[in-house]
């Protein structure tokens, strides 16, 4: 890989990781921006009811969403570890199995959401007067997920490939269409939340279209031929890290669904609040993402190239640069969230019902920082099982029983059900402190156990590299003079008929030269390597592992 900005295996940390972040933070703002242009304007233009029906329908579209985020999470960080890897050969059949999987997926998620929707929006508790807009948007939204689903999937490949300004552009074109949509349509021809619906869908038509131009004209390090799209080897590796993310996704939105049903028993006045104070949450939580999101990649390049070390660094990075952030966006949701709730509504009733909701909310942005980025490092990492594991019990057995507790109650206050997201992330970060102690400890106990362990050995044992390359290569020839001291007979001189013996990073290396020297040679066949490396991608790597992602 050459030493530009998607290099991220040497340089400053600091700068490598913010120059990758930034983009995708604007990604995720714009993608942000041009959802809340769909509550600003039918706030504005529309109806309460189709205020409700928005808030309640893009709960549910984020679960679509979110879900299949997480899955392409997959696609992204097998990019980049065979980038890291220096294997890009291999990211052809990545694309067209995900290609293939992806529109599987799509085809599933068209039914539901197009037959369902009724059912849907009554199962949310949508609010009598707002279930028919409620069915209507996420209709509208379901017909255009072929689109949604290729969106997040193409901007998962460019951010494996290092490449994050290009989703930035994506978006940018997806939000300018949006609040053009959203005018045209709501403000100008009345329809109200099936306006905003449908403005949604065409900006995610043009978005991918402008996606599909961009990757066909980039120079790629790969090639990608006809009978990569099928369902291949690769569909197994990218699902093995993208499925545990979406699994844990999906109970993670539904939690949320579940938690705005509970708010809509509260009345139509407390729905359209909570959908405002959701809008701004969403906008709080774009640093965390986006460092979770920069770290995947960055984490994954690393490890791929056997830089532990320097994988660890940018989780603290990671964590710094967060909660410098969070402290701002604390005191601004805390003191002036009534400011902000204002942009989306008029109606006083509903602007004070949603700050009501931010106030509790408030200490999630500090705490989440610390939460993200921790995840974000074992999304690059493969242990997605943990993530997957540590998410639901922050949220199943935290946050979604404490919400609900709080909404149950005499006068329930929307503070108190906003306080149950920093309690859940609290406990999160307590496991995940804990999972961290524990897999650092039995690296290094794999690592004093077996010092002198060759690389095939390592990747069938499921055992990351217990070095950076550089420092593993200088203990390979420190082991390799001291072996020439050892008695004939002791097993760990391996000299065979060949006069060759394996080092620890796989090289066969001659213990006499012609020149009287010692001669290294590299001995592993392609296919080997190949099966070896997919077998470490493929999460048998218990010690160094874990891709994963979870959301706000």
């Amino acid at each position: 890989m050459s030493t530009d900005h998607s290099d991220f295996t040497q340089g400053s940390i600091l700068k490598k990781l913010s120059l990758f972040m930034l983009p995708v933070l604007g990604a995720l703002i714009l993608q942000a921006a041009y959802g809340a242009v769909d509550l600003l304007v039918v706030g504005r233009f529309g109806s309460t009811a189709g205020l409700s029906a928005v808030s309640t329908g893009s709960q549910i579209l984020n679960l679509v969403t979110f879900v299949v985020t997480q899955l392409a999470m997959g696609v992204t960080v097998l990019i980049a570890r065979y980038l890291g890897e220096k294997r890009p050969e291999q990211i052809g059949a990545v694309l067209g199995g995900a290609a293939v999987v992806f529109t599987i997926l799509s085809v599933g998620i068209f039914i539901l959401l197009v037959g369902f929707a009724r059912p849907i929006s009554v199962l949310m508790q949508a609010p009598e007067e707002a279930v028919g807009l409620t069915a209507s948007y996420v209709r509208i939204c379901g017909g255009g997920i072929f689109f949604i689903v290729a969106y997040n999937l193409l901007s998962a490949i460019f951010r494996g490939l290092g490449d994050s300004r290009s989703p930035l552009l994506f978006v940018l074109v997806a939000c300018v269409v949006n609040i053009v949509g959203d005018l045209i349509l709501v403000a100008g021809f009345g329809m109200d939340a099936a306006g905003a619906a449908i403005a949604t869908v065409l900006a995610q038509v043009v978005s991918v279209v402008f996606a599909v131009v961009l990757l066909v004209k980039k120079k790629l390090p790969f090639t990608i031929t006809r009978k990569d799209f099928r369902l291949n080897p690769q569909c197994s590796l990218f699902l093995r890290i993208g499925l545990p993310l979406a699994l844990q996704e999906c109970l993670t939105q539904l939690s949320f669904l579940a938690l705005c049903a509970f708010v809509n028993r509260l009345g139509l006045i407390a729905s359209s609040g909570y959908g405002v104070a959701c809008k701004i949450v969403n906008f709080a939580m774009l640093i965390p993402s986006a460092l979770m999101q920069s770290m995947s990649s960055f984490v994954a390049q690393n490890v791929g190239a056997g830089k532990q070390t320097r994988a660890k660094q940018s989780m603290l990075t990671g964590i710094g640069i967060g909660l410098a952030f969070g402290c701002v966006v604390f005191v601004l949701v805390l003191f002036q969230g009534d400011l902000l709730a204002g942009i989306f509504s008029p109606d006083a009733e509903v602007v004070q019902k949603g700050f009501a909701y931010l106030k509790g909310f408030a200490p999630e942005t500090i705490v989440t920082a610390i939460l993200f980025s921790m995840m974000g490092y074992f999304n690059g990492n493969n242990q997605t099982l943990w993530v997957m594991v540590q998410s639901l019990i922050q949220t199943l057995l935290v946050r979604l029983p404490l919400a609900y507790f709080m909404s149950i109650q005499p006068n329930a206050s929307l503070t108190k059900i906003g306080l149950a997201a920093p309690a859940s992330t609290i406990v999160g970060i307590v496991l995940n402190i804990g999972f961290y102690l524990y897999w650092t400890r039995k690296q290094q106990n794999t690592l004093s156990a077996t010092p002198t362990r060759s690389v095939s050995a390592s990747f069938c044992a499921g055992r990351p590299f217990p070095k950076d390359r550089a420092a593993q290569d200088e203990q390979d020839t420190h082991q390799l003079h001291r072996r020439d001291d050892l008695p004939e007979n002791d097993p760990r001189k391996d000299h065979g008929g060949d006069g060759f013996q394996v080092t620890a990073d796989g090289h066969r290396v001659g213990r006499q030269g012609a020149d009287g020297g010692e001669v290294e040679h590299r001995q592993e066949g392609e296919a080997q390597q190949g099966a070896q490396q997919d077998d470490l991608l493929a999460g048998q790597v218990d010690a160094a592992g874990g891709y994963a992602v979870g959301a706000e």
